[in-house]
């Protein structure tokens, strides 16, 4: 017993860094109406600055500039502090002018996207900035001298030090949110902005100065926390964001109190699971500590029901709207034969950007059908597929059962898998069934995707995929010597052809009908006798079966089954990409495809201005932020709009003409 409360004292460090990054996500949302998901990728760069100006250089981000300004030595802690966080205050406060305050009147998902584009960009600085970054060490601040709290139980003092700090500040938090003007205003903004204009206060004003102040709040303690950690570009960015939003789900983004026990408790009781795998052979070797703020978050769910209120409107998980699915065979023929031509007679690295480009239109019809026409959402849609690409290696490999019974079995298994993701949307909706799949998305790819007794030995790439072969024509990818076949893509041409045909005419059906009256209206949809449960279940598990054919297009595409192509940020960044495009149409499906990273888009880049070499990701990233806030609705839906524009200008044009002709 006192080992196992050994071990749960240890877990106050890790549990504090959780808390602060819960406060900061809760302070924030108070105080801006954002939950910010790239909290986590922001103090990531904060604590990367810090360490390096204990280096002696101070670390630039700007691509084709000098990466570090290099000073004479250690400019010592107190400089490294002022003017890490100074560059963390002025980073936040960029983010918010730019980014989410002309945000605020837009979707919310349209905040989560551009989170995503935040986490993408910051991750990839660090990782481009600090190529050893896995192996940063920082030299101890808080003092950590063993200390005997009591008989048998003896901890570091930095973690008792840091998780008194955090404490202090969660008290702090508490009582300036109940007790000053400022916490007052600030709060009566979240829910009423109007009242508060009318006090003389400018909403806008005060989210700004409260997200900066947050920011640099958390800066701070991930400093502090940083010599107790190993740096990387993501161990902020999921490896505590993820508990920290259980911890807020759970206070319901304002019971601080609640907020800070929950999170000290996840990170307390993660510390014991290396024990309790030691002492109890049923308990799991792989994915119980990543399991662990899922069950929480999905607990706060079902307990607590709709935990984050909305800022100064009734239901700010508006989505754009979903014209009428137009098909005809021209519409239909020109692109499948432009893209059959272009395999056929294009080099191989046309092709391989085509058939990056025609899988990602798969993923993103997935997304078309969930939250284009039911207004729902997953961040783990790449996690879903991946079930289906291992489980087709399984079936196909081992098995032995033939194509195409196999991919469909697959993507049956990751229809099982989305349905259940998806149980937790008859509670809740919008940003907190976001953060629901995105712990889904990590607890299944931890416990999952990890385990070799699910997915076999991967150790030596992947698990193996055989080509997809049918009466003795085989049309993989590689066969034998030859490389690059034209036939697989035309194969990915032909999948997406029908994908497309069924999500337009899905749009046209009774079924389509029924999405979209739950997504626009529950209540309403509910009194004219839908089954909105039925309906968002029904959703989950279409747009699960859609994204578990492009696991097995990705599985037959390389051969190989691997964890790496099916993680979270995959995820984030199927869902960033597929809104960019338009999340609500099969032509901005087809969009968002072209945008695709390594896509066509990408390529005929590459060819015009020369190649973006490591640099790729973050400028795709800027560019996905810069029309996230320039046009919320995708591209797509843009196109659509200036198309409609430039028609109603002509007929007007037209209209005063006839006018001047009949007065001459």
């Amino acid at each position: 017993m006192t080992e196992y409360l050994s071990f749960l004292i240890l877990g106050s460090a890790a549990g504090a860094i959780i808390a602060a990054l819960s406060l900061g996500l809760v302070a924030c949302q108070q105080a801006s109406g954002v939950v910010n998901f790239g909290l986590g990728a922001i103090v990531t760069w904060t604590a990367h600055v810090y360490a390096e100006l204990r280096n002696g250089a101070y670390v630039l981000p700007f691509p084709g500039l000098p990466d570090r300004y290099h000073f004479n030595g250690d400019v010592g802690f107190v400089w490294a502090v002022v003017l890490s966080l100074a560059t963390t205050a002025v980073l936040a406060l960029v983010l918010h002018r730019l980014i989410f305050a002309p945000l605020h009147r837009a979707p919310s998902l349209s905040t989560v996207v551009a989170s995503v584009g935040i986490i993408i960009v910051l991750s990839t600085l660090v990782a481009r900035r600090f190529p050893e970054a896995a192996a940063v060490r920082v030299d101890d601040i808080l003092p950590n001298e063993p200390v005997n709290l009591f008989d048998g139980v003896i901890m570091p003092r930095d973690g008792l030090w840091l998780s008194a700090i955090v404490v202090g500040l969660g008290v702090l938090a508490w009582l300036v949110s109940n007790y000053t003007r400022i916490g007052l205003v600030t709060r009566a903004a979240s829910t009423n902005e109007k009242g508060v204009m009318l006090l003389g206060y400018s909403p806008n004003r005060l989210a700004e100065v409260g997200f900066v102040v947050v920011t640099v709040v958390v800066g701070f303690v991930a400093i502090l926390a940083s010599p107790m950690i190993r740096l990387s570009p993501v161990v902020f960015t999921f490896g505590y964001l993820i508990p920290a939003l259980g911890a807020a789900l759970a206070g319901k983004f304002k019971n601080i109190g609640v907020t800070l026990f929950v999170a000290f408790a996840i990170g307390m009781v993660q510390s014991t699971f290396s024990l309790l795998q030691l002492d109890y052979s049923w308990f799991p070797r792989i994915g119980a500590r990543e399991g662990l703020p899922f069950l929480v978050i999905v607990a706060a769910v079902a307990f607590r029901g709709e935990a984050i209120p909305d800022r100064g409107t009734v239901d700010s998980w508006r989505l754009p709207n979903v014209p009428e699915a137009k098909v005809s065979f021209l519409r239909v023929a020109i692109p499948v034969a432009l893209a059959v031509g272009a395999l056929l007679f294009f080099g191989p690295l046309w092709r391989a950007a085509i058939m990056t480009s025609t899988i990602g239109i798969v993923f993103a019809l997935s997304f078309v059908v969930l939250t284009g026409m039911t207004g729902e959402t997953s961040l783990a849609q790449m996690t879903i597929a991946g079930t289906a690409g291992f489980a087709l290696s399984k079936l196909a490999s081992e098995v032995g059962i033939p194509f195409p019974i196999a991919p469909l079995i697959a993507a049956l298994v990751a229809t099982c898998f989305g349905v259940l993701v998806g149980i937790p949307s008859l509670r809740v909706r919008g940003t907190n069934l976001a953060i629901v799949t995105l712990g889904g998305s990590v607890a299944i790819s931890e416990f999952v995707f990890k385990n070799p007794d699910y997915v076999g030995d991967t150790a030596s790439g992947g698990a193996l995929v055989p080509n997809p072969s049918i009466f003795g024509w085989d049309f993989g990818l590689v066969l034998g010597t030859t490389s690059s076949r034209p036939v697989f893509g035309i194969f990915l041409v032909g999948v997406v052809t029908v994908l497309c045909l069924m999500v337009a005419n899905i749009r046209g059906s009774t079924t389509g009908r029924r999405m979209l009256a739950a997504r626009s209206n529950e209540r309403a949809a509910r009194a004219a006798g839908i089954n909105t449960s039925r309906v968002k279940l029904q959703s989950y598990a279409l747009s699960s079966f859609i994204a578990g054919i492009g696991g097995c297009l990705i599985a037959y595409r390389f051969g190989r089954v691997s964890d790496g192509s099916f993680g979270t940020v995959a995820s984030l960044t199927a869902l960033a990409v597929a809104y960019l495009g338009g999340i609500t149409t099969v032509s901005g499906a087809v969009t968002a495809g072209i945008l695709a990273s390594s896509g066509v888009g990408f390529f005929a880049l590459h060819e015009v201005i020369g190649g973006l070499g490591e640099w790729e990701i973050v400028i795709g990233g800027v560019l996905l932020i810069f029309t996230v806030v320039v046009n919320p609705d995708g591209v797509a839906a843009g196109f659509r709009r200036d198309q409609h524009k430039s028609k109603k200008k002509a007929d007007n044009n037209d209209g005063a003409e006839a006018q001047l002709v009949a007065s001459a």
